[in-house]
């Protein structure tokens, strides 16, 4: 049985799951300086997500979002299935293909696409620099 979470680890995986962020949830969770530097809200919100019982607390809350996301998927398409029924009966063809377009875009086999160019430079080197840096703080802190 997992360890209990306190309070800011539980609000943590909260905003963890609502923003994908690990940065912006310890930030939320728990007592933030203005003065703190990014970094070191990194080096706290990584380690505080790589404890195994808020690990465990995020996957249990990314389980249950997806099986709720599911659920609306799926009682989403029986919907759209009786109401292409119910227009097949009435013989309105309209409605029938408005039902199974909606079917296909509620189970993400019609998207509206837009094209976007997005250009990422990265400075792998200096990157790997900053974080040999910022785990010899983390150290030098215990």
């Amino acid at each position: 049985m997992a360890a209990k979470l306190t309070a800011k680890q539980e609000a943590f995986a909260l905003k963890y799951v609502e923003c994908g962020n690990a940065s912006e949830a310890y930030r939320h969770a728990y007592d933030v300086g203005k003065d703190t530097k990014p970094q070191g809200i990194w080096v706290d919100a990584c380690n505080t997500l790589a404890k195994p019982n808020v690990n465990l607390r995020v996957f249990n809350l990314q389980q249950a979002a997806q099986e709720r996301t599911l659920v609306t998927v799926e009682s989403l398409t029986k919907e759209l299935d009786e109401a292409r029924k119910m227009a097949q009966t009435e013989k309105q063809p309209a409605a029938m293909t408005g039902a199974t377009m909606g079917k296909a875009k509620v189970n993400g086999l019609l998207v509206d696409k837009a094209e976007t160019k997005v250009e990422v430079k990265h400075d792998f080197d200096r990157a790997g620099e900053k974080l040999s840096a910022l785990l010899a703080a983390r150290d030098a802190r215990k």
